[in-house]
């Protein structure tokens, strides 16, 4: 893994070791994944499975030299592996899941097909983490009688990156109507500009400052600690919304250039989930390369009135979910 990436998995119990590695550039680049490849060669295993499919993880499967090693049928790259599974090009609206599990079930015939119910995606909490929440929660002034809302407003793909008006919007109108109600507006550090435009825009169109805050230096593992406390998760189709659907929490997820039916949070079916998109596009879904029409419409078209009411409802005691196309 590299480090960023590393809290989604690193207090998992069903791993007995992860390896992060950084990623680098240039000479340092090479001899970081050349160290890798020796100590992948060394341990011996007994299969790879590289579920990554680009081409640093397929040469590191190819390097651990596991008598068995599982990938797609890539062009240029198959010849790394020695059980390959086909991987059709284009738009199918099956979802990732479902798609990465014909890479367990190659290497395990008897395994079976995924079920939300009983193979949700899944990240645990350390103590170490839970202590670090716990302390930024108290340093904010939110205790537990507050009603916390948390809303991604990152994104790492501009095609995915709803305006920081909008957001603002939602983040206003929520904070407006309950005394008790406190938002964070989180992203990470090299979007931090983004949350604090949609933290200035919301107190300017009415919410209160002590209502309304932002937090843009959190880990993947104390994000997800943060989205556990809540009453609610608000974000784009990312990285970010994936850790919030291995919690417990309600949420309503914005969808541009992906859909839900490849992209969705794979929960349980009981888990409270709203999906909002713009509904059918001849563009969409689109590669995130080009946008064609040039105006992102996929995204710009989600009025933020519909996605406010969808958490509105999603907050209700008997909060309703569903997908929307607004």
């Amino acid at each position: 893994m590299e480090p960023q990436a590393a809290p989604v998995v690193t207090a998992n119990p069903h791993l007995d070791e992860v390896i992060v590695t950084p990623l680098l550039r240039g000479a340092a680049r090479l001899r970081e994944d050349a160290a890798v490849a020796l100590r992948l060669r060394r341990a011996r295993f007994d299969a790879a499975i590289d579920f990554h499919g680009g081409p640093r993880s397929s040469l590191f499967a190819f390097a651990s030299r596991a008598p068995r090693r599982v990938g797609y049928s890539i062009a240029g790259r198959s010849w790394m592996y020695t059980i390959r599974v086909p991987r059709p090009r284009g738009y199918r609206p099956r979802h990732s899941v479902e798609n990465q599990w014909d890479l367990a079930e190659a290497l395990l015939p008897d395994l079976g097909r995924p079920a939300r119910d009983t193979d949700p995606v899944e990240m645990r909490e350390d103590p170490a983490t839970a202590g670090r929440v716990d302390r930024r929660l108290h340093a904010l002034g939110i205790r537990p009688e507050h009603e916390l809302v948390v809303i991604h407003v990152g994104a790492g793909n501009e095609f995915r990156r709803w305006p920081e008006s909008a957001f603002a919007d939602v983040a206003a109108s929520l904070a407006s109507e309950r005394p008790n109600r406190r938002i964070i507006l989180t992203t990470g550090p090299p979007q931090a500009s983004r949350a604090e435009e949609a933290k200035r825009l919301a107190i300017a169109r009415g919410a209160s400052p002590e209502a309304v805050t932002a937090v843009c230096d959190l880990g993947l593992d104390e994000l997800r600690g943060l989205v556990a406390r809540a009453r609610l998760f608000v974000g784009g189709d990312s990285g970010p919304a994936h850790v919030a659907s291995t919690t417990a929490t309600p949420m309503v997820v914005l969808f541009g250039p992906t859909t839900p039916e490849v992209w969705g949070p794979w929960r349980p079916d009981g888990a409270a989930t709203t999906v909002v998109d713009a509904g059918p596009l001849p563009c969409r879904p689109c590669d995130q390369r080009v946008c064609e029409p040039g105006d992102f419409r996929c995204l710009r078209g989600i009025d933020a009135a519909a996605v406010a009411a969808a958490a509105r409802r999603m907050l209700a005691p008997d909060g309703q979910t569903g997908s929307e196309s607004v």
